[in-house]
């Protein structure tokens, strides 16, 4: 019960700062990545292997962040990743420095993939793919990545059954 309220809690909490102006404090991004990776781990099926990448100088890489937003963002990737799989497949995030402050964060699996078409249309508000849902994941997932921390998120490629990639540019 205690996890469930804390679950609960978690879910309140990222809803009431959506909509509201979000404060950014310096956090350590791959132990946040870390604790979502594994969230999502433990609910997904055994078949899938989940892989973390990144340098060993970027272990206490530090961001200016909304931690519940931005672990939001993470697991909703995540979620879509599986769901892409069905059932068995490989899920990993690849974590790595582009140029001056700005780091890449890649979610790549290897499910069906994204026809090209819906590249940039995955992102609109009630756009979707699945048989339930209504097409808010994504849309959420740009809007905190674009609005609240400056960014970028976006398809950077998507071959079917080898490697579809969802990049996300932060700068530090």
């Amino acid at each position: 019960i205690e996890k469930d309220t804390a679950r609960l809690q978690q879910i309140a909490d990222r809803f009431s700062k959506i909509g509201s102006s979000s404060l950014l404090t310096p956090v350590q991004i791959i132990p946040i990545l870390e604790k979502t990776i594994d969230y999502v781990k433990k609910r997904a099926s055994k078949n899938i292997k989940f892989l973390f990448e990144f340098q060993d100088d970027h272990k206490g890489l530090t961001m200016n962040l909304s931690t519940e937003l931005f672990s939001w963002v993470i697991e909703n990737l995540l979620k879509n990743s599986i769901d892409s799989l069905q059932n068995t497949g490989v899920v990993k995030i690849v974590v790595k420095h582009k140029i001056r402050n700005q780091y890449i964060i890649d979610v790549i699996d290897n499910g069906k993939g994204i026809p090209s078409y819906d590249f940039k249309k995955i992102f609109d508000p009630g756009h979707t793919s699945k048989k339930r849902g209504w097409g808010l994941g994504l849309s959420l997932c740009k809007r905190i990545i674009t609005e609240y921390h400056q960014g970028k998120i976006f398809v950077l490629k998507s071959n079917p059954f080898k490697e579809t990639t969802i990049r996300i540019l932060i700068t530090k």
